[in-house]
């Protein structure tokens, strides 16, 4: 009987250096290419552009950023007018931050928060979350530490707890807990002023504070309504070998990415190659990443239309969520931290739109241990003005009415109604538009899916 081979498993090579390849191909490649990496671009992207930054600024002064290696914060709700960053809650206070993990670890700051509901999102490149530090995680005042995937340093004395990147470019995305109070708004500020990120080596063991409420606004002209444009189809393919260098593969991905470089390099050495990935760039952004913007076209179908997403900020290798999620509402926290349902649909399955009124009743406040929120976005995903200037109602809003057994109607519809329903009112615009629950430490019946969002249902 013949023995079995004995020499170690190895994988297949990748394509050969230097074949040829035909326009076709590389096109096909392309249009995968773009979809698959659209992610990275875009937070990339938002990378090298705040590079140029020396101080936090508030864009338009309305949305914050800062400094590679530091975060700016908000001191209240962010303004109707952002168009930096799709379906932003109204019911938090902000912070962003871009890291470049490679230079040197950072240090966040965490004072006492109290009861009051927050949550530190951090993300690598691909948005992917790795630091849990959050009210859900019972995570103590102090200082804690993110570093890349190579560092091998020692984590100072006065340093609560480390976390790691897969990537060196990363994010940090603060969120703290605001009611609709202006009194809870003026107690917060000296929290907000102890939240800030900075490079490890500025750690001296001492809070740092900035007061945010008065840092320079950067003048930011938007022409149009919808998101910056983070990702040009027309450069894509210049900006993917860094991208690529910056992000390893994970385990299982080193041929995508050998396939993808094979690609990138015949297109660097042919014209006509070169011409067909731009295109395929084109196309792969109008026919495959565009209709993501829209809910129903993503996610876990739930009753009465509505969609959710399970592996929030956990994609892997789910790269048609992660694109998704990057496309409508990027930056979202991980599943034990929020669970997210979408609706662009009434319960007959009609689009939602301002020429029709709606009614969404909750049998009960969604099961949470932190908030939950209903908010209301147009058809680019943002806030639409309106004469309340409400955008969003749930645990923030004090004056909402509750029916005698529990319930909660929330109405949905352009015109004013009567005065008796002014304080369940969710102002909506004329045209199409998508509701948006937020559910933030999700209580289990949420977690399992026992716990579903009301239909939305027409007058």
């Amino acid at each position: 009987m013949q023995e079995a081979d004995q020499r170690p498993l190895t994988f297949p090579r990748g394509p050969a250096p230097g074949t040829r390849l035909t326009p076709e191909y590389v096109r096909e490649i392309g249009r995968f290419a773009y979809f698959w990496a659209w992610p990275m671009v875009n937070v990339f992207n938002r990378y090298t552009s705040f590079k140029r930054l020396w101080r936090p600024l508030l864009i338009g002064g309305i949305a914050p950023v800062a400094p590679i290696n530091h975060l700016a914060m908000l001191h209240d709700y962010i303004g109707w007018k952002q168009r930096y960053i799709t379906c932003p809650g109204h019911d938090l206070v902000y912070g962003f931050g871009i890291l470049d993990l490679g230079r040197e670890p950072v240090v966040v700051q965490v004072p006492d928060f109290g009861k009051r509901f927050w949550v530190y999102q951090a993300t690598d490149l691909r948005t992917d979350g790795f630091a849990d530090l959050g009210a859900m995680y019972r995570t103590k005042p102090g200082f804690y530490l993110l570093v890349g995937p190579d560092w091998n340093g020692k984590v100072p004395d006065g340093i609560a707890g480390s976390f790691r990147a897969s990537t060196n470019i990363a994010t940090i995305v603060p969120r703290v807990f605001q009611e609709d109070d202006p009194a809870d708004n003026a107690g917060l500020q000296p929290l907000l002023q102890q939240i800030t990120a900075y490079p490890l080596s500025e750690f001296d063991g001492t809070i740092k504070t900035k007061d945010w409420a008065h840092i320079p606004s950067f003048l930011w002209i938007k022409l149009n309504d919808d998101e910056w444009k983070w990702v040009d189809p027309a450069t894509f393919f210049d900006v993917l070998p860094e991208v690529l260098d910056a992000c390893r593969p994970l385990p299982g991905e080193e041929g995508l990415y050998a396939l993808v470089r094979s690609v990138l390099d015949a297109a660097g050495a042919e014209r006509t190659l070169r011409k067909a990935l731009k295109e395929a760039a084109g196309e792969a952004d109008e026919a495959l990443v565009k209709p993501l913007l829209q809910f129903r076209n993503f996610g876990i179908p739930l009753p009465d239309h509505w969609t959710t997403v399970i592996n929030s900020a956990e994609f892997g290798t789910d790269y048609y969520t992660r694109t998704a999620v990057a496309k409508s509402n990027t930056f979202i926290n991980r599943p034990r931290e929020t669970r997210y349902f979408y609706q662009d649909l009434d319960k007959k399955g009609a689009r939602l739109s301002g020429a029709e009124r709606y009614t969404v009743t909750f049998a009960a406040a969604p099961p949470v241990e932190g908030f939950w929120s209903i908010t209301l976005y147009n058809q680019h995903h943002f806030f639409a003005p309106n004469e309340l200037n409400r955008f969003s109602v749930g645990t923030k809003s004090n004056g909402l009415r509750f029916a005698a057994d529990g319930s909660l109607a929330i109405y949905v519809q352009t015109a004013r109604p009567s005065e008796d329903k002014v304080a369940n009112w969710l102002p909506a615009p004329p045209e199409e538009f998508s509701l948006y629950i937020r559910t933030y430490w999700p209580l289990p019946p949420i977690g399992e899916g026992s716990w579903t969002p009301p239909a939305v249902v027409p007058a």
